[in-house]
């Protein structure tokens, strides 16, 4: 990339993956609660790509339907714009924040009312390829991390 290139990338890219090589994609306003999303991501956080994709293609959880998609995305993002190898390609950074929560009424008994919210997540992955991933990582700055569940 040449230096006039560089200055037109955006800030969120610069904060996610600095002057590193990779690619990004996010889904905004998902309609699935932050935790729930979380669960799914927590489990491919540092995976290579196509084990993270089997993963959630088999995976029971509603939500990993949609990062299964953010993931492709991320990875198609990579391959078209970077021109980096799918084959080499780490999942980096995974993150779910919490978007706006819409405020539902459900009626109850005695005239009360409970309101019900309906939380949405934004929902943004990071791929770059495992050299660099694993250089970040030997320096001592925190990298990608992967349990399994099982405390081990």
């Amino acid at each position: 990339m040449s230096t006039t290139e560089r200055s037109r990338t955006s800030a969120r890219r610069s904060t996610m993956l600095g002057d590193q090589p990779g690619a990004y994609a996010s889904a905004r306003y998902v309609r699935i609660t932050p935790m729930k999303a979380r669960r799914v991501v927590d489990m491919v956080r540092g995976l290579q790509v196509d084990e993270a994709l089997t993963l959630l293609q088999f995976a029971p959880q509603a939500a990993s339907e949609t990062v299964y998609k953010v993931l492709e995305s991320a990875v198609a993002n990579a391959e078209t714009t970077e021109g980096l190898n799918r084959a080499d390609l780490v999942l980096s950074v995974a993150m779910v924040d919490e978007g706006p929560t819409m405020k539902r009424w459900r009626p109850r008994a005695q005239g009360r009312a409970t309101r019900i919210n309906k939380r949405t997540s934004h929902i943004t992955l990071a791929v770059q390829p495992a050299e660099f991933v694993a250089k970040t990582s030997k320096n001592g700055k925190n990298g990608p991390t992967h349990t399994n569940g099982r405390g081990a």
